[in-house]
């Protein structure tokens, strides 16, 4: 099918306009915001349809209303958090004339404080995620500098078990501290595994059906 002559102009204008590289800031800005969107999009959408099928009670609209609503805030969170950081980087770099690397910190510092500050799971769990993330990247970087000795043995098994006994001590009593998405999860696997009545609830489902 043959591109009208009116749509082909605007497109050659359109990149025209995003091969020039005094707009490439705001342009940067936009493409984060795009990207942003769609990475939260698709990191989310999986995990709320999982986890929403798996843990939730409710009618299936209410269900799909509920991973509608996760992936949007996911999507539109990660998307101005990039949008946000990329235009205060920009900014700092324009009245500084220069690039320095405190110019990220303090970018990401109040987009941080300014999209994801609000309390909620969807927060909390990115929060967590980049949490986990940012310890081990530091140790690496501790050692890579030699502020840390670097470790004669493998400290992985250590780390693992060291991790996995406080976790389970926090679940089995302690566990309204962790995060209700891993409470679910560990509820399900450690406490509902305690529970059965026949063959049925045992291996076929995790609890009985209800009665007709």
């Amino acid at each position: 099918m043959a591109v009208p002559p009116q749509m082909r102009a605007l497109l050659q204008a359109v990149n025209v306009l995003l091969r020039k590289r005094r707009y490439h800031a705001a342009l940067a800005m936009l493409k984060g915001f795009r990207n942003g969107a769609v990475y939260g999009a698709k990191i989310r959408a999986p995990h709320a349809l999982v986890m929403t099928f798996l843990f939730r009670s409710g009618s299936l609209r209410e269900k799909l209303r509920a991973i509608l609503q996760a992936t949007y805030t996911h999507s539109r969170n990660l998307a101005c958090f990039v949008f946000t950081y990329k235009g205060l980087c920009a900014l700092q770099a324009h009245v500084q004339g220069e690039t320095y690397q405190v110019h990220s910190i303090l970018a990401a510092f109040i987009g941080g404080m300014l999209v994801f500050g609000a309390n909620n799971n969807i927060n909390s769990q990115i929060n967590m995620y980049l949490l986990s993330r940012v310890l081990f990247a530091l140790c690496r970087l501790g050692v890579e500098k030699g502020y840390i000795p670097e470790p004669r043995w493998d400290p992985f098994p250590l780390f693992t078990g060291l991790l996995w006994g406080l976790v389970l001590w926090l679940f089995e009593y302690h566990q309204p501290t962790l995060q209700p998405s891993l409470q679910s999860s560990m509820t399900y696997l450690y406490q509902d595994s305690n529970v059965w009545h026949d063959i049925s609830d045992f291996l076929l489902y995790n609890k009985s059906l209800p009665s007709k």
